[in-house]
């Protein structure tokens, strides 16, 4: 097998069993290994560390498939996930939701591999090159997880041009049609595009977030920013809001969202479509007020190297929120960049709060579901950070 040798000294987070490999910690590749195929990862003294996926294009050049001597063929994609569907059987109510997250990449020992569920359908994104060079196994092993009946695939994240590879999406097995399907959460139904929506469809990691919104969306005037197709905003109706407003830049995020609110027999939310900073601006100057607002942004730094500008972005949005809440309002807001840490998020907070003149306090700490479990070898698999926070009254220079 063709192998990766590691400078002296670097095989410590390999100890660790983290199951990234880069590329400054190799010493010498022994063979011609192509862009997805498996090799060993040994350390300078030539002690075996791990079998991974090769991906001569991207800064992580390696990424661990296993930590032991074994092969790495169907069977072992057929192991995996199958040990990831009994996994979500165990901790998800199937009468709650039947739309969840099914593999979540290194946490599930499978790097480079995400896949949603809608359903009977599976939506898989492929973003490193060893996750691309077993596509076929893969939709293999999906299918015969118990009621997949097709395969799409959305692997058009922009990390896979980090990988050389381009963009794919499209039908892979089973019906072409529909490419827009209904499932249910909590009670409420949400139509997802599988070929358009973002990410494989639909955010699944705010699923239990969305709920709490509905617990503490009662008598409130309520916005929703970024609500992409109003999953806070009708989860805040469906809780007996006061009002909703609903705000996103993308005019067909805002029509599927009200198909959704129509789907569900609701009323009375405002769909808005603009540039979130801006309207939010407009507000302020207007003095318009809310009593709870989510704020669930799109990725800022979808790198280390984009961490300034988005905590700037972070800290802007934020602070026109909390100049928008009343005296014992709750600001439920949101960061899925993996480059900002939980602690830099709640500084960011912090600071925001302190520049819009307000007190505040944390009341709860929020993330992703039990369907996007953390491998405790790999904590950037814990990306979505959520903060509630209210609003306890003004600061001098408030």
């Amino acid at each position: 097998m063709n192998k990766l040798i590691l400078k002296p000294g670097r095989e410590k987070s390999l100890k660790r069993r983290h199951p990234w490999v880069f590329s400054g910690a190799v010493a010498k590749v022994q063979g011609k290994p192509d862009a997805g195929d498996t090799v060993e990862v040994r350390s300078a003294a030539g002690e075996l560390l791990a079998v991974a996926a090769y991906s001569p294009e991207s800064q992580i050049v390696a990424r661990v498939w296993d930590w032991t001597e074994r092969a790495i063929d169907r069977a072992f994609f057929d192991e995996r996930i199958a040990r990831a569907a009994a996994q979500r059987r165990q901790y998800l109510d199937g009468a709650a939701t039947d739309a969840y997250r099914l593999l979540h990449g290194e946490s599930d020992g499978l790097p480079g591999v995400v896949a949603d569920r809608y359903g009977e359908t599976a939506v898989v994104q492929l973003t490193s090159a060893g996750a691309d060079r077993w596509r076929d196994a893969i939709v293999d092993a999906l299918l015969q997880v118990e009621g997949v009946r097709r395969v799409w695939e959305r692997s058009d994240a922009e990390v896979r041009a980090l990988e050389g590879l381009p963009p794919t999406t499209g039908p892979l097995r089973g019906p072409h049609e529909p490419a827009r399907i209904a499932v249910s959460e909590h009670g409420i139904r949400f139509e997802v595009d599988l070929a358009r929506g973002h990410k494989t469809g639909f955010y699944l990691d705010q699923r239990e977030n969305r709920l709490r919104t509905r617990g503490l969306a009662r008598g409130r005037d309520v916005l929703d920013g970024f609500c992409y197709t109003g999953g806070f905003a009708l989860n805040a109706a469906a809780g007996g809001a006061r009002s909703v407003l609903a705000l996103d830049s993308s005019a067909e995020a805002l029509g599927l969202g009200r198909a959704n609110e129509q789907l569900n027999g609701l009323s009375g939310v405002d769909w808005v479509g603009g540039d979130v900073f801006q309207m939010l601006r407009q507000f302020r100057d207007r003095g318009r007020q809310f009593d709870l607002i989510t704020l669930d942004p799109p990725k800022f730094a979808p790198t280390a190297a984009h961490v300034p500008k988005a905590a700037r972005a972070y800290k802007d949005i934020n602070l026109l929120a909390f100049k928008l809440l009343r005296p014992g309002g709750l600001l439920m807001t949101f960061s899925c960049s993996g480059g900002v840490s939980a602690d830099l998020f709640q500084k960011i907070i912090a600071g925001a709060a302190l520049d819009a003149g307000v007190e505040a306090q944390i009341t709860e700490r929020l993330g992703a579901g039990p369907d996007h479990p953390v491998a405790l070898n790999f904590p950037e698999g814990e990306y979505l950070k959520g903060l509630v926070c209210r609003v306890s009254g003004q600061t001098s220079q408030g």
